[in-house]
């Protein structure tokens, strides 16, 4: 059926096509509810490209994949986020993570976690800040925090936002790690070069090979399992227990659960689960 009231062709068939390369390659699942959120996306392309309805995107996905597949993903993924969301989990870090991290880590003085799926960069920073208030000075703090979409990766290494991101923050939490804008840029903040630094950021497809070898003591991979079907799940389970230390934490989102599922995490908080054998 088509809508004449679009500014672009847009059939179902097109629809289909476009959300079986997109699971094909991000192993997201996507409903048929999300048919008009892929066309609001993807009609900004098809402007962009000077093409003349869906169909044309559709072949020129097929024919020359290489010039404009990262574009696509990078426009149907979806990115929500904010500083200190789900704020339990950082509460949870600092009253009972990070001290049984300061006596297992006692010989080496550095922790290691991974930020999977950081969006635009408000997980990573708010893990940096939660970390930097509560270990002591001397300890070697490392961050990977990674996403599909390059355009959000790019945002995130800047750590520019705008000021109503950060209104809910404490004036302390402001004072200490963000700087404010002047000038033009009088309604933005970026991070500070503390938190920055603890952070490496790096492109990565949860489906295809991870390159990096861990431990990590914990792990964020939240509001990301929502969007996969239950193998799916399980398998990316297994890859984070794989990856934990002994004893290491993930932490998911608030509308996730592992519950039914074949894991060796044990449930230890709201959606918090803990490697078994810590």
């Amino acid at each position: 059926m088509l809508s004449k009231t679009r500014e672009f062709e847009y059939r179902w068939e097109d629809f289909n096509f476009l959300r079986k390369i997109s699971n094909e390659y991000s192993g997201i699942q996507v409903p048929d509810d999300k048919y008009d959120m892929f066309y609001s996306r993807l009609a900004k392309r098809i402007r962009a490209l000077k093409l003349s309805n869906f169909e044309e995107y559709c072949n020129l996905l097929k024919e020359q994949p290489d010039s404009e597949f990262t574009e696509f993903i990078n426009a149907v993924t979806t990115n929500l986020t904010s500083f200190f969301r789900e704020n339990h989990h950082f509460e949870f870090l600092r009253a009972t993570t990070i001290p049984w991290l300061l006596k297992k880590n006692q010989a080496t003085k550095t922790i290691t976690l991974w930020s999977a799926g950081c969006s635009t960069g408000e997980e990573p920073y708010s893990l940096a800040m939660t970390m930097l208030e509560n270990v002591p000075v001397g300890w070697e703090i490392k961050i990977l925090a990674t996403d599909l979409d390059t355009n959000v990766l790019h945002a995130s290494a800047e750590g520019i936002y705008t000021s109503d991101r950060i209104s809910g923050l404490p004036e302390e939490r402001l004072k200490r790690w963000f700087k404010k804008g002047a000038g033009i840029n009088a309604n933005k903040v970026k991070v500070k070069p503390e938190l920055q630094q603890i952070i490496r950021f790096k492109q990565l497809n949860l489906m295809q090979e991870w390159p990096m070898r861990g431990p990590f003591d914990f792990i964020f991979c939240r509001n990301v399992l929502i969007y996969f079907d239950r193998e799916t799940k399980e398998k990316l389970a297994k890859r984070y227990s794989m990856l934990l230390d002994q004893g290491g934490y993930l932490f998911i989102g608030h509308s996730e659960s592992l519950h039914q599922l074949s894991t060796d995490f044990d449930l230890v908080g709201n959606t918090i689960y803990r490697k078994k054998g810590g």
